[in-house]
């Protein structure tokens, strides 16, 4: 080997280490930027001792749907042998004063508001006032006229009431047609049951009577945009209707309705009200829902004498708003509400 190879020989080492040297730091640049990136990544052991287990979102729900009520498929109603009846039924519930209101095209007998403007989507949505037991639980005796009534006299007083107007014979054609209507919404409902979902909700009592005062401000908040600052609604722009009903005055309900007790106001509003909620996602709390209903029906709207109701005065719900009473409670009490006192009172 000559002397000039001898020297490069002894750089060979050096070169190979510094190789080394420079690939260690670029394998450790590499990593602190990938790292860097990509952050270490726990294993699942590691994830799930760590993380809390997330909790279900919490549903405000008046009810749980499960089981709920649902009308049947109207596609498959003209399989009935009387499905024109039903679909007259139908039509007459959701366009009532087009037929029998103040210029009905069969009869002039209401006061221009539509069955479903209480009875939601022509009595089909569940704590909306549906017909779901109609067909069910007819005829039963109840308390308001102490007698058995069957479903024509059940309608009938609807037309009285919360129409503020005259009756349908039995045999009419439009009466016919509602009862069909009604029978085949509940046609899969076991007689003497109550399927999930029926009537309306059942709001909690307040510990205080209801306040029309604060009932005026949610009012205002909440229902001003359908029902007007003037609770006269919204008419249909042929005038053969309302799109949104006027809760008090001249042509809303009467004092006989239903929806006159406070209980029953209340109950409607919170699981449908304002225009949208659902019995899934309501809006108003328990107390706002009581406050507006005070509001409402401290309202002036018509009078309507009915001298055969509640024979026996103890089968009075405990919100009824006119004596006399089996009790000591004042009527407005009684209208109004605190509850609690007279209802531990009817349970002695």
């Amino acid at each position: 080997m000559n002397q000039t190879s001898k020297p490069l020989l002894k750089l060979f080492p050096l070169i190979a280490g510094l190789l080394g040297t420079v690939v260690l730091l670029i394998g450790l640049v590499v990593g602190i930027l990938y790292f860097d990136h990509v952050g270490l990544q726990p294993t699942q052991v590691q994830l799930s001792e760590a993380l809390p287990a997330t909790a279900e979102p919490k549903s405000n729900a008046l009810m749980d749907p499960v089981g709920m009520w649902a009308a049947p498929d109207w596609g498959t109603v003209d399989t009935e042998p009387n499905a024109d009846d039903i679909k007259y039924g139908r039509e007459l519930i959701a366009n009532t004063s087009e037929y029998l209101g103040p210029n009905g095209k069969v009869r002039k007998i209401s006061n221009g508001l539509n069955c479903q403007n209480c009875h939601l989507q022509a009595g089909t949505v569940p704590l909306g006032n549906n017909y779901s037991a109609a067909k069910s639980t007819y005829p039963k005796v109840r308390g308001r006229s102490g007698k058995s009534e069957d479903i024509q006299l059940r309608i009938n007083g609807c037309f009285q009431r919360s129409l503020n107007g005259e009756v349908l014979a039995n045999d009419s054609k439009e009466m016919i047609a509602m009862v069909a209507y009604m029978d085949w919404l509940g046609k899969d409902v076991p007689k003497g049951e109550k399927p999930k979902g029926a009537g309306i909700y059942e709001v909690p009592l307040l510990q205080r009577a209801a306040d029309p005062i604060k009932g005026k401000t949610i009012y205002e908040r909440q229902c001003v945009t359908c029902h007007m600052i003037d609770g006269q609604g919204v008419m249909k722009p042929d005038s053969s209707g309302y799109i949104y009903p006027p809760l008090w005055g001249e042509y809303s309900y009467n004092q006989g309705a239903g929806l006159f007790r406070m209980s029953r106001f209340a109950g409607y509003v919170k699981a449908n009200m304002p225009f949208g909620v659902t019995y899934e996602n309501p809006i108003l709390s328990d107390e706002e829902a009581w406050d507006v209903a005070a509001y409402v029906n401290s309202l002036d709207r018509p009078k309507r004498d009915f001298p055969n109701d509640w024979p026996d005065i103890s089968k009075k719900p405990l919100d009824h708003p006119f004596g006399p009473y089996a009790d000591g409670f004042s009527e407005e009490q009684h209208k109004f509400g605190p509850f609690q006192a007279i209802k531990a009172a009817a349970k002695k």
